[in-house]
């Protein structure tokens, strides 16, 4: 196995994702894939997105991590908080809730809003227990990959708590890592950090999402062992590659 390929902030662009996974021509065989959390929300495909992610997990060997998103998904189908109901609404749920009732109508009163909860945990229980179930990060020999990044409070990153994995942004971009690893990471967007969808690099970290529910780009980010070499590919998301 030469290749570590790292793909990030997906959020229901499962078309973007296919697309860049050819390009690459990814092999599982061969290939450790890594993506890096945010399934849903946001893009138009968040349960076909979930239906690829836990293919690719159980069948070939890829490994998921789980972003901000899928928790606050699990949270919203295994809880009554309403601050979570809002904030899910408020952050492209919306679309979450119309792609697992197949439907293009985005208005989700308090009735409709009920009636699609129930439907995902009838019909979808085994989403949010995949989901429920996502490692908070992956360390290799070379990378530490994560959703949002590393506290740069804690000596040992490890024992950071668990929602600055998934949650963690300026704290750990605007300081130097602890870690003596390269940190990949997704979370806050690429044009955020350098006015440019394009991975963002820096000595001590990488940050790779491409902002493909924003009508961006989806990014892969491929790391060679043998050479320990990167290189980046994309897959825009109007479909003009």
């Amino acid at each position: 196995m030469t290749r570590t390929i790292m793909i990030s902030d997906i959020h229901g662009c499962v078309e973007p994702l296919n697309r860049l996974l050819d390009q690459i021509r990814y092999d599982s065989a061969n290939d450790q894939l890594i993506l890096l959390g945010d399934y849903v929300d946001r893009g138009p495909h968040s349960k076909e997105t979930v239906d690829r992610v836990m293919d690719l997990v159980l069948n070939h060997r890829a490994i998921a991590l789980r972003g901000n998103h899928d928790q606050r998904m699990v949270d919203l189908i295994r809880t009554e908080d309403p601050d979570i109901q809002h904030r899910f609404l408020e952050h492209g749920g919306r679309q979450t809730l119309a792609s697992y009732c197949d439907s293009d109508d985005l208005n989700f009163d308090a009735e409709r809003f009920e009636q699609a909860k129930a439907h995902i945990n009838a019909k979808f229980a085994h989403h949010i227990a995949f989901l429920d179930k996502l490692p908070y990060y992956y360390e290799g020999d070379f990378l530490i990959c994560v959703h949002a990044g590393l506290n740069p409070r804690f000596a040992d990153w490890r024992k950071q708590p668990k929602r600055d994995f998934m949650y963690i942004k300026n704290d750990f971009i605007r300081n130097k890592t602890r870690a003596n690893k390269k940190v990949v990471f997704g979370h806050t967007r690429a044009m955020e950090l350098h006015d440019s969808a394009e991975v963002w690099f820096q000595e001590d970290k990488i940050g790779i999402d491409g902002g493909c529910a924003y009508g961006q780009q989806l990014n892969a980010l491929v790391f060679e062992d043998e050479n320990f070499t990167f290189t980046t590919y994309k897959a825009l998301a109007n479909g003009r590659d």
